[in-house]
Parts: C-alpha cells; structure tokens; sequence
C-alpha cells in the first residue's frame, strides 16, 4: 500500500531543527494519549504540568527596581519598551493562540483584556522614527566633541563682554552643518523608511468575520495615534517634496511616470478595502477587475461549492457547521502586511511572500504538501517542502467557510531565533465519521515542517491557509536581524583624540593668555591707567578669566567647525564618484554601485577581514551537471574553475587552456548532439541547456546493436535512476510551451533529473502516486510507494517504486562516504575501486559528487516494513524521530552501486581572480554561509579559496554530542598546538590567551597558505556560548581560541551556520583584534552580519533585495568588490588621511599668528587681521584646495591599483593617518606661524614710510603681509602633498591664493572699511612687503619640499616606487579602467598584446577598419599614447567572450585496467585489497583517469569529511561494511 506524499516527505528538514537548549516552555505535549477521557468543555483544558511562567506572572510580579517600576509605568501607558524582568518572563512563557475559543481567564487582565500584547506586523529598519529624529539626530551629532565646543562658543558670544562683533553670525557655520547633516540622515533614513513601507502595506488575504480573542485589534491608544499622525504627516511632506521636485525639475517621461505611480497607488488603496478572491497582487502583471464582476466576486465569498464534509479527526467541526449552515460568517479580505496579527487566519497565494511566521493548516495540495523557497533566510534558491497539518489539509479546509467551522488552540515555543527549529502541538475536538464526538482535546505535533516562516515565498503551490504565530519583531527572521546600527568612519573616530589635543593645546594658550593678561593688570605704574576706562573685571584674576574667554573665541579656529563640513561635502562627493563608476555597472540588474551610508568610505580602505555568505554571493546558485562514473567509467569533458586555479598556480595560461578546452569540447558537443538526434527520440532535448557533454556516452549507450552490453545497461539503469529518484516537479516552460521545466527541492536534483532528459531519459510528470517517464520516446509509469527524504543529517534520500515488471527497487542517492558504507559486500570491488577513485578526481576539479545505488526489495519484506514505516510517521511519541531513522538504516542497507555524480555549483564571473586580488592585498577572507559542509568545501576549491596543497583543519562535535564544550576546546588546542607551535603543554592558561591575543592585535601579516579551517555551526554554537561559569579558566577562554585558530589560517569557512552565528563572528574578530570588517551577503539572512561588520555590503541579486536595504553599499556582482576596495577605498582613505592633518595643520599657522601677537598687546583681546579675514580664511582662502585634495587627488591611477594590489596594505596597516602624523603636521604649522607672524613684525619693527611718505606700521598692515604668506604658504603646501597635479586643482589654487589680494584690495578700497581703509593700497604698493611675503612663503615651504625630495630619492615607500615605474611606462599596456576581474578586459588584452608582439602593423590596420564602421567610437589620442591602449580604446570589440565557462577539462572513458582480473570470492577478494596508488598509476598510464594534477599529491584534513572525497575514506567504509554487514 503506498504511503501518502505528505506523510513520506513530512519531515525534510528534521535534521535541521534543533532543540532549544533549557527551554522551560517545552512541554512535553507528544506524551498525552490520543485516548484520553471524553469530556465536554466550553473551553479548552489547561495543559499538563504548568509552566515555568504564566501570564499572570507578567502582572502579579513585582519590579525588581525603581527603574524598572518607572519603565513599566510608561509601558502600561504605551511609552516605553517592556521592561526587561518582564522580558525574561515572556520568552520563557509558551505562546497559546486560540481561534473561535474564548479567552481563558487566565490570559485576561482585570477588565476582561488580553494582559499579553503581542507586536504588530508593521517592522521598522530606521533608525528614527518622525518623532524621535530631531532630538535623537540633535543628541547624536552633538556627542561630537566639537559642535558641543562650537555651541558652546556661541553661547558666550552672546555675551557683549567677550567682544563678539556679530553672535547671530557666528552661529552660522554650526547652524549649517547641524541641518546639513540632519538633512543627510534624513534622506538616508527615509530611503529606508520607504523600503519598509512597501514591505508593510504589501498585500495578503486576511479572513474576516472570525472574532481573534489573543489581540485587541480595535483599541488605539492615544499615543499611537499620535505616532500614526506623524507618520502620516511625515509621508505627505517628503511625497510633497519629491513631487514638486519631479513636476518643476523633472522630464516629460518622468512626470508622466510619476502620475501613473500615483493613480495606480489610489487605485490599490481603494482595491484594499474591497473584498477579493482574484489573485490580485501589487507585484503581480494581472490588473484588477473594474466591471463587470459578478456578484459573488463582489462578496468576496467563495460560493457555489459544496458545503465540506466533515472526515474523521479533523479541525472542522461538525457541531460550528451545524450552527452556521445558511449563514457564512467568513471570509477573506484584501489587506496590508501590517495589519496581521497573532491567531489571524491568512490565505497565502503562488509566488507571495509570507507576512509572518504562521502553521500551515491546508494548502491547495491534495497531499498537504507546499514549496517554499527561503533564499531571505539561507540565501538558498532551492525549494523546500512543507506539509499542512494531518488534521487540516485541503480535503478539509479549503474555503473561508470551512475556517469558520472550526475551533481549537495552538501552543508553542515562545519567539527565539532558531530558523531550523520548532515544537507546538494543536488541540482540537475530534469527531468520528458519524460526526459523534470521540475526544474533546486532542493533539497532534507541530515541528518545523508545519511552519512557514516570514520572508519565505510559496512556490508551486496554489495555496495555503496558515496560522500566525508570531509577527513583526518576534518573526525568526526579524530576532535573526539587528537593530540598524549608527556607523562613524574609523577616522571620525580618531579625529575626536586630535580635537581633544588640541582642545588641551588650545587650553594652554588661552590659559597663558589669561595669565600673562591678569599680570599685566596688575601693574600699576603703566600707560593703560591713563588712555583705559575702567576694566570689566573688578580684580586681575578676573580679568584674567575674561582674557581667558577672550582669546578661547580669537583662537577658536585651532579646532576647526569648518572641518566638518568639509568632510561632509568630501564624503558626499566620494559617493557620488563610486556611484558614478561605469566599472561597478551591472547592466543586467541596470544596478550600478550604490552608496547608502555616504560616511564611511574612508574605511572601505582598510578593511582587513571580509566575510562573505557564498549563495548568491560567490555562486550564481546554479548547478551543472559535468561528470560521471558508470560501472567504472567516467563520462564526461569539463574545464571547471577549480581546474583553472591549479592550472593558473602552476603557471600555465589559464586563457590559452580555456581556449584549448573550448575547441575541444565543442567539438565533442557536436559529435553527441548529432547522434542523440538520431539515435534519441527525445522532444525535450536542447542543445543550449545541454551541460553534460560526451560522445562516449552516446556511443557507448545508443550506438551498440549488443542489448546485453554490460556497459549500455549500466549507463541506462543509472539515467533511469537518475529521473526516478527525486521530488522534482515539472511546470511548463514559460519561453518554449514544448518544453517542461523542472522545479526542485535543490538546484542539484535538478540537474541530474535534467542530464537524463538530455540523454533521452525524459522524467514526464508526476502524479499523485506515480512517476511518469519516457525512454527514448516510449512512456513507462512507475507506482512510487515510499520517499524517505534527503536530510543533512542523513545525506541521502530514497525512493521505493515499483516498475512495469512489477518489481518493488529502492534507488538511493547521497553523499559518497554515506552511499558506500551502504554498499553490498558483495559488490564488484573493481567498480567500486575505480568509482571512488572518479569520485576523489571530481571532488579535485571542485565539482560536487554524489553517489547512486539501488537494491531489489522482496514484497513481503517491503509492506512489512511500510507497516511499520507509516505507524511511526504517525506517532507523536518522543522516540518517533528515533525509530524512524532505525527503519530507515534497516532499509537502506546492502545497496548496489550504480555510479557517481559530478555537479558544477557555477560560481559569479571574476570570483576566483577576485579572490587572488584580494589576498595578495593582504584582505582576509572567510566564508559564513548556512550550507553543508561538503557544499562550502567543494565552492572553496572552486574559487580557489582552497587548494591541494592545504590541510583542512575541522572542528566540529562528535558525533550526537552536540554540547561537548570541552571537546571542542580540545580540537582547537590541539590544531593549535600540532600545527602552529602555541599553547603548548602548561603554557595554555588564561593569561597566556591574553598574550597571544594581544600579539595576534598587532600582527596584520598574511596567515600560513598551508592551513584552512573547517568549523560547523554546531561547533560556533559551543564557541559562542556563554562559558564564564565554566569551572576551567582555559575553556572560558574558547572563544579567543578560535579566534587565534582563524587567524593562522589562510582561509576560514563555517558551514551550518545561522544568521546570529554570522554575526557573532564578525564581532568577535572585530572586537579582539580591533580590526576594520566587512561583510558582504545577498540574503536577509545576511543582514545581521551586515549590521555587525564596519562595512556592510549587499549584493542586488535576481531575487531579494534584503540585504541591499539593511547595507552600506550595494552592488551588482562580487567581482565589483575588488574595485571599490582597492580603488574607491584605497583612495579615499589616502585622500582624508592626509586632508585632515592639512586642515590642522593651516588653522595652527593662522590662529598661532593671533597667538604671537598677543605677546605684544598683553593679549588684550586685539586682532591681528581685520575681522573679515577671520571669517574668510577657512571659509574661501585655504578651503577649495584641501577639499580639491580629499576629492580628485590620486597616487596611481585604478588600473594600477588593481594591477598592484599590494598597495593596499597601508591602509590594513593605518600608515597613512595616525595621531603621530597630526602631531608631525602640528609641529609644522607652528614653524609656519612663526615664519608668518616674525617676517612681517622683523619688517616693521622699526617703523618706516612706504615710497608715498605714508607710515604703514598698523596691525592690520601687519595681518595683511601675515595673511598673504599663511594663504600662499598653505595652498603651496597643501599642493604639495596632492599626488595629481591637473588643470583644475593649479586654477582652484591660483585662485584661492588671487582671492586674498583681490579681497584685501577691494575691501580696504572703501572708507566703510575703517581702520583697514586704504590698507591694500599701501602693503602692496610696498616693495619691502613683496620681498617679505616671498621670503616668508619660500622659508614656509623649503623644509617640508626638502624633506620629503630626499625621503622619495633615497627611502621611497612602495607607493613611491610604483609611481616611478608607472612614469616609465611599466603599465602602459594597461588601458585605462582596465579589471582584471573582468574576462573579457583579460581576454581582449591578451589579444591585443599577443597582435602587438607579433603584427605591430596590424593594431593599425584593425582600428582604422573599426574606426570606418564605427566613428561614434573615434576618440582623439595622442600620437605618443601606448599602441596597445590606443587600440583597446578604438576597437569597440576584439573579441566576444562567453559569459560563462561551461567548458572544462576532458576525461578518459576507458575502463581497461592492465592485469587485473575479478577475484573468483570475496573473501579472497578482502584478504588482498587493491593498492589504490597502484591502481591509480596503471590507469593515469592508460589514459582511463586523468586526476587534477596528473599526480600522486594528497589532499590532507584532520577528519573524513563528506566534501572531501579519497578513494583511500571511501573504500574504507566499504571495507567496513562488508565486515559489519555481511548476511549469512
């Protein structure tokens, strides 16, 4: 008797689901008896043993402290969070949601309301919200130490006693920059803020008409309101804004555009309210009806169905169908995400997403089964498969009616963060077939398989009808994000230690002021008695503070308000520039690179360690089948990437061989895909999804007159298997109605169920109970009796069928290690040896191996154990999970192997070299993903993240004993004492951790390349924990262990991991080294890393934006992470490491020049300079110049930047800006100022008359001579240390320094000018005061030129010589914008070059020829410029590259093993096993196995691990299972 689907496939992520770990709400409901007493109840019985918690307990609890009895105040009132001792109530209370029952009395307050207020489904990602920004944005950039010293200023401006000329004016440039920044936040927040608007009023079939007694959905309190006016009123302004932008400023399209937007938005609004039971979506291209709807569409009722016969145990109830039969009550309305709730019932269509975490109750499935795909959760793109409730399910529950008609209450887990884990259980009245009641309460089991989570999108399924759980910020994928962080630039942070030191140096100039100031009124026999009135201050100390004052604001300059500004504007503009490059364009999504957070880019230039999700981060998630191994035969041509790593590592032309491949193996492909079209009567085949490229398959499978070869049936019976043995569902083909697509759990079932296809094997369809296929054109239905379901625990799956010949097989396949521990010990062991020996080569070229086998069941032995099959799928005992897994080990055992798979999981173009750039810049990569560990072990040698040579360290649990912390630490100490010389015997004690983490802080250098690190999720979970109570000081130390671990290894990659897992080992690199991080994901599972890191990167994938919102900066491919660090990054950190210390080090030679005079006028308080130098001087004398520097400025252009990566590391190394370098830069400034105020006071210190007779000795003449050489000397200065002189940055100096003259002569022209009236006139029109400022400027200047001419000559850095050898052309055959991430720069360089060395002649021939057919493309080019750049930037295309390298390296199909015969017993056969290096050797002589490096060299790991696969581990599970499992 066949088991039903839903029950063969319930529990496909058992293996994934985890118990929480000491879970007081964890009741064990799976032991009460299905059998109990009949009993009438009007309310649903309490639960078993109480909990550790009850809903009382969240009002009957007293708070702990005075803080948190004021924290509960305002939360009863809606003005606060819920305290925290109230926290640790709740989630640890189990959650009970009642539908159509009342509420127990117990979950009610004292006025009969719910005491338990669950979140709302409305979510927020902003980090404000419209009433909090102002004074969380106000309090956030005034926790800068320097507006707090500006506000302060301004303050005691205010006061007339401290003699500032206009106060309002001096709040100007604080004013400016406060707005400016909040109008920043603003714009960026509200980005945000859209992005989770939309998310929120997307759409989804909400039921009405069943009263939810678990919320008060009526009740909005007035506080709420509020909150909602605002947010209302917020939304209105930024619309009002933007369309009033888009209407005056805006294109004809773009207006026409955006009044669409705006009437399909009303239009939506109005379909909301309506009822609906079309499949209207906001994102769907289906427009909704506007007339002609007939009248039950209009009720939004599903009429003209049958009323529902209510079954045997079953949620409907007959007694509410009774009642209600003439008056449905219920039915579904179109509504808002943000309007669900806890024990609302929702209706989920094809291709939505799901609103919240809900139980499936039925889907449209006559199994109960549905397809999800999670990528917002794990990244994976695959399906999924879930099952609806044995007690609901679509025979059952299928209309609005039907949920109206039932009546029972769900408990479970309260909210927690683990995606892979759940335990409820469901009560119900169950009635028999006669609709007699049998049991008032009972039960059934609700694992993870029965919950579908927020984010996930339902796939090949019409339908579903859940039950929410949780919502909003208690979904699994809201607990698994963090709050969006706050992020400051490493630099901004530092700056703060600069301000601070010159807040100590400036209190020590005005302190000598104020000082020198009160001692000067002390003396009594002076002039200042006669020419002074009375003094403000009544005694000489205070005097003395008011001098203090004084000076503060005369001296304010030092720290400098318009620094910040101008960082503002730098920023502004860096992000404009990375948004602008066309080299980070990703024209297939048109997505460019997009900066989010405009603060940071100066990081992106020191990152040191990147994390990276690999599913849709580095792979495309597509799989192609390339390879296989058939009765000992290996079928097969394929150059993978792996491949290519190798090929690259040992020198060859990784170009020339992919070349060579190409030829080759499209010549194969044609040979085969003639004959299949002859030989094949196969309607499904085409030649562009073919990935599977043999002739000798073809030749000898369908080209052999002998029905009896061995060989041709073999290769039939593995295809057959092959379309057999899957879940796979077909869909019609979108593009090619002829052609049916294939819908998979995974990407790999999908290709292999695709390569029989293509090989004439063609799986049809799939019926309820049956599998049709057609081989070669002639269809056979196979009756499918059992499925037992792939798992990561258990790395297989099987299916029990029964064919035309009434045969009952089982047909396995699964991971290599597990398949061949399987295997018959009578299995020919020549077969097995050569199989494993394919396998181990695949697993090389990093393809993803998979082993298949079948075995012939007896009748009688197969129905007696689906007896037993079925009766433990139903029990809701504890052990049901147990004796499932022993009838499946009882089942699948004494397999025959039928061969071995080789899948290509293809990688994004430019991955590996992207890699290759980024190490050799010294970056750290490690790989988080949610993966098994074989699939993120064969990507890693894919991209070359991990090779031959490396010896993969592992860390993982043994066996079930996941919470073995000891164990884990004995792993690690041991990989780090064995392998690298540390934490030896007696010296691994807690302060020798310490030790070793301090040096590990300082120590940036690159890690061993001999050692990669293999650590599951399992694993971190142990690493992660909380081990402070630990009684051993070493193991507390666990985390900083394998933080050293990591550290020493050239490549880290953690399998299994969880979102909060990758977040936590981005902290603890981050926070243990004080290193700069990012990360990089495409995923919502990504996105509390993301947060996590300093730099958060999201990838625009083809689905799922979710780590694009929550990001930094957001781009197309990974490849463009290359160049945003070593270009934009690399740049911009050079650019403010040095505009800082030059905008510090201009304001010391200004305001020192204030300071020297002061020497001589007692510091009174009087200007050296007239007051509108003051202002002008940062704000339009010495600004342009140092923000041109931090903009445009460039030491090596981006080709070289690539070209040579390694010059990136200073930025890892932070040469570029320290605190030292501030202070070297301080140093200079004061020289300067000395130089600036002494020159022109040694000048006039003896007074003399200009060429007119006129005396020229005022202080202001005086500033005038100071200020022409602090501009000058500074603008040179600056200038000089610009690494990229052009035409705009010499006309933005020239100018800033003319603007000086200009200004003084036009300003003193006037007689409103005052005492500063004519002063222009006579400075300039005084020789003496040209041969100063000339003097002055060369003396400024000479030192720092000198210095640093000698220093480049005679000590260069890296970066000098690199210059120097780019000015002698060594790049030159580097065309401008060159990547050599991109193939196809790689490639047309290759030729391009290749054509110059061999027909020079011919560049010039070629770009006249393109220059004819394409003019547009004409470009001017010096004569001079390099042939090679010339022709790269004429020739609209040299070559065409293929986007993909679906061509790989060969194989030979051969299988002749000179000398070796069957042994005639098995037994003999054991006693001289076969000496695989022998066998190895013998077929690498006879063509028959070609291996990655046509070599003996090893692969060595400290654990046999399933991604690894060597014949030597894969024999030896065969070897032990022929020992362990022979029958008699």
């Amino acid at each position: 008797m066949a088991v039903p689907l839903q029950q063969s496939s319930n529990s496909s992520l058992k293996n994934e689901s985890q118990t929480l770990d000491n879970d007081p709400s964890s009741s064990s409901n799976n032991n009460v008896s299905k059998n109990s007493t009949p009993e009438k109840l009007s309310a649903p019985p309490p639960l078993g043993p109480p909990p550790r918690y009850t809903a009382q307990d969240l009002i009957n609890t007293p708070p702990p402290t005075f803080g948190a009895r004021v924290q509960r105040f305002f939360y009863n009132k809606g003005l606060a969070p819920r305290p925290e001792y109230l926290n640790e109530i709740y989630n640890n209370m189990p959650r009970k949601v009642y539908v159509n029952y009342p509420l127990p009395d117990d979950l009610k307050d004292a006025h009969g309301h719910p005491i338990i207020d669950y979140p709302r489904n409305k979510i927020r990602t902003t980090k404000y919200t419209p009433l909090s920004f102002f004074p969380k944005n106000i309090l956030f950039q005034f926790t800068n130490v320097a507006n707090t010293y500006f506000l302060v200023l301004i303050i005691l401006g205010a006061f007339q006693i401290f003699g500032v000329a206009s106060p309002g004016l001096a709040a100007v440039p604080l004013i400016v920059i406060v707005c400016i920044t909040a109008a920043k936040d603003a714009i960026e927040d509200y980005r945000r803020g859209s992005s989770d608007n939309d998310l929120n009023n997307s759409p989804i079939h909400l039921l009405n008409g069943l009263d939810n007694p678990n919320i008060m959905r009526d009740y909005v309190s007035p506080w709420r309101k509020f909150k909602k006016a605002c947010s209302r009123t917020q939304r209105r302004f930024f619309h009002g804004i933007k369309r009033a932008a888009i209407m005056t400023f805006g294109k004809r399209e773009r207006k026409k555009e955006f009044l669409r937007e705006e009437v399909q938005e009303q239009e939506n609004a109005l379909h909301r309210v309506s009822t609906i039971v079309s499949d209207y979506s906001y994102h769907s291209d289906v427009q909704p009806i506007t007339s002609g709807v007939r009248k039950s569409f209009a009720s939004g009722r599903s009429v003209g169905h049958k009323p529902t016969v209510a079954a045997a145990n079953c949620l409907l109830n007959p007694e509410l169908q009774k009642a209600n039969a003439g008056n449905p009550h219920t039915n579904f309305k179109n509504r808002r995400w943000k309007d669900v709730a806890v024990g609302d019932i929702i209706r989920i269509r094809a291709n939505e997403e799901v609103p919240a975490d809900v139980v499936a109750l039925s889907t449209s499935d006559v199994e109960g089964n549905c397809y999800i795909e999670t990528k917002n959760l794990d990244g994976e793109t695959n399906l999924k498969t879930k099952t609806s409730l044995h007690c609901g399910g679509s025979t059952n529950l299928r209309h609005s009616d039907d949920l109206g008609n039932t009546r029972f209450w769900l408990e479970c887990d309260p909210p927690n963060s683990n995606l892979y884990a759940f335990k409820g259980t469901i009560h119900y009245e169950n009635f028999d077939e006669n609709h007699n009641l049998v049991n008032p309460d009972e039960k059934e089991a609700i694992n993870n398989d029965n919950v579908l989570l927020r984010g996930s999108t339902l796939r090949n399924t019409k339908w579903v009808l859940g039950l929410v759980i949780y919502t909003g910020s208690e979904s699994k994928i809201m607990l698994n994000s963090g709050i969006t962080p706050t992020k400051a630039s490493r630099i901004s942070r530092e700056l703060n230690l600069s301000v601070y030191i010159n807040f100590a140096f400036l209190f020590i100039l005005c302190f000598v002021s104020g000082l020198v100031n009160g001692l000067f009124y002390r003396k009594t026999e002076v002039s200042r008695l006669y020419f002074e009135f009375e003094p403000y201050g009544s005694t000489p100390a205070i005097n003395g503070v008011i001098a203090f004052f004084v000076t503060l604001i005369i001296y304010q300059a030092l720290v400098p308000i318009s620094l910040y500004i101008s960082v503002e504007i730098i920023k502004t503009l860096q992000a404009f520039f990375i948004f602008s490059d066309i080299k980070m364009y990703y024209e297939k999504l048109d997505f460019p690179c997009v900066p989010k957070a405009w603060n940071i880019s100066d990081d992106l230039g020191q990152i040191e360690y990147v994390f990276s999700d690999k599913t849709g981060t580095l792979t495309q998630n597509v799989m192609e089948f390339k390879k296989c191994s058939i009765n000992g035969v290996s079928y097969g041509l394929a150059y993978t990437e792996a491949k290519q790593g190798m090929d690259k590592r040992n020198g060859l032309d990784v170009i020339e061989e992919n070349d060579k491949w190409k030829r080759i193996i499209s010549k194969d492909k044609e040979a085969m895909l003639s004959n299949l079209n002859n030989y094949a009567q196969n309607d499904q085949l085409r030649a562009d999804k073919v990935t599977f490229v043999s002739s000798d398959y073809v030749r000898d499978t369908m080209m052999t007159n002998d029905e009896t070869d061995p060989q041709k049936m073999a290769n039939e019976q593995f295809m057959l298997a092959l379309a057999l043995c899957h879940t796979v569902v077909t869909e019609d083909d979108p593009n090619d109605p002829d052609l049916r697509e294939f819908k998979a759990e995974s990407p790999d079932e999908a290709a292999l169920v695709s390569v029989a296809r293509d090989l004439g094997i063609v799986f049809k369809e799939r019926l309820r109970k049956s599998v049709i296929v057609k081989i070669y054109g002639e269809s056979f239905e196979y009756k499918l009796l059992d499925i037992i379901p792939f798992t990561s625990a258990r790395k297989r799956m099987s299916c029990i069928l029964k064919g035309p010949d009434e045969r009952i097989m089982l047909i396995t396949k699964g991971a290599d290690n597990v398949i061949f521990s399987r295997l018959n010990s009578r299995s020919d062991p020549d077969v097995i040896s050569k199989t494993a020996l394919h396998l181990e080569d695949y697993a090389k070229e990093g393809l993803r191996t998979l082993c298949i086998a079948q075995k012939e069941l007896d009748p009688a032995t197969y129905y007696s154990w689906s007896k037993r099959y079925q009766e433990a799928y139903s029990s809701i005992d504890d052990s049901r999970e147990e004796i499932i897994e022993n009838l499946n080990e009882e089942i699948e055992q004494n397999l025959t192997l039928l061969g071995g798979t080789a899948i290509e999981d293809r990688l994004q173009a430019g991955v590996p070299d992207s890699i290759a750039i980024l190490a050799q810049a010294g970056i750290k990569l490690w790989v988080l993903t949610g993966d098994r560990i074989e699939t993120a072990i064969n990507i890693g040698f894919s991209c070359n993240l991990l090779e031959n040579e490396m010896k993969l360290l592992v860390v993982r649990p043994e066996g079930d004993d996941l919470e073995n912390v000891e164990y884990i630490d004995n792993l690690i100490t041991k990989h780090l004492r064995e392998n690298f010389g540390v934490l030896g015997e007696g010296k691994d004690t807690a302060k020798d951790i310490d030790l070793l983490v301090a040096e590990a802080k300082k120590d940036h250098s690159a890690p061993s390349p001999k050692f990669a690190l293999i650590i599951d999720g399992a694993a971190l979970t142990s690493v992660f924990s909380d081990l402070s109570e630990h009684p051993n000081p070493a193991i507390q130390k666990l985390r900083q262990k394998f933080l050293l671990l990591g550290k020493k290894c050239k490549s880290v990659i953690c399998c299994r991991v969880s979102p909060a897992q990758k977040a936590e080992v981005v902290k603890v690199v981050k926070s243990n080294l004080d290193v700069m991080t990012l990360a990089i994901g495409d995923g919502a599972n990504d996105v509390a890393m993301i947060q996590a890191a300093n730099v958060g990167v999201g990838i625009a994938g083809e689905e799922g934006r979710q780590a694009v919102m929550s990001s930094d900066y957001a781009i197309g491919q990974f490849r463009f992470l290359t160049r945003l660090l070593l270009v934009h990054g690399r740049w911009s950190y050079k650019r403010l490491a040095e505009m800082v210390p030059c905008f510090f080090y201009k304001n010391v030679v200004f305001t020192l020049t204030c300071f020297w005079f002061g020497i001589y006028s007692n510091f009174d308080g009087s200007y050296l300079y007239e007051y509108t130098f003051l202002m002008f001087y940062n704000l339009a004398f010495t600004s342009l110049p140092v923000i041109f520097l931090a903009v445009l400025d460039q030491d090596v252009s981006d080709t070289v930047s690539l070209l040579v990566p390694q010059l990136y590391r200073t930025g890892i190394l932070r040469i570029e800006w320290s605190q030292w370098k501030f202070a070297y830069y301080m140093m200079d400034g004061l020289y300067q100022s000395v130089i600036a105020f002494f020159f022109p006071y040694l000048v006039f210190y003896k007074s003399f008359q200009n060429p007119q007779g006129l005396g020229v000795d005022h202080r202001f003449w005086v500033g005038v001579v100071a200020v022409v050489i602090s501009v000058t000397a500074c603008n040179a200065y600056v200038l000089l240390q610009q690494l990229r002189w052009d035409w705009l940055t010499l006309l933005i100096d020239a100018i800033s320094v003319l603007l000086v003259f200009f200004w003084t002569g036009v300003w003193s022209s006037r007689v409103y000018a005052g005492e500063f009236y004519k002063a222009g006139a006579q400075v300039f029109g005084t020789l003496a005061c040209w041969c100063c400022m000339f003097i002055g400027i060369l003396i400024c200047v000479l030192p720092r030129f000198t210095y640093d001419f000698l220093k480049r000559n005679f000590h260069p850095r890296d970066i000098d010589i690199i210059r120097e050898r780019a000015r002698q052309g060594e790049y030159d055959d580097y065309p401008q914008g060159y990547d050599p991430t991109d193939i196809e720069d790689v490639e047309r360089h290759r030729l391009v070059t290749g054509l110059m060395e061999k027909d020079p002649a011919l560049l010039e021939k070629m770009e006249q020829e393109n220059i004819a057919q394409h003019p547009e493309f004409q470009e001017v080019i010096p004569q001079n410029h390099n042939p090679i750049t010339k022709t790269f930037t004429s020739i609209k295309r040299v070559a065409t590259v293929s986007k993909s390298r679906k061509n790989t390296l060969s194989r030979s199909r051969k299988n002749t093993i000179n000398g070796k015969n069957r042994r005639d017993t098995i037994t003999e056969q054991f006693r001289k096993p076969i000496d695989l290096n022998l066998l190895r050797q013998q077929m690498i002589n006879s063509g028959e196995y070609q291996t990655a490096r046509n070599s003996l060299e090893r692969i060595n790991t400290t654990h046999e691990l399933p991604g690894l696969t060597q014949a030597e581990t894969l024999m030896s599970y065969h070897t032990r299972n022929s020992i362990n499992f022979t029958r008699p």
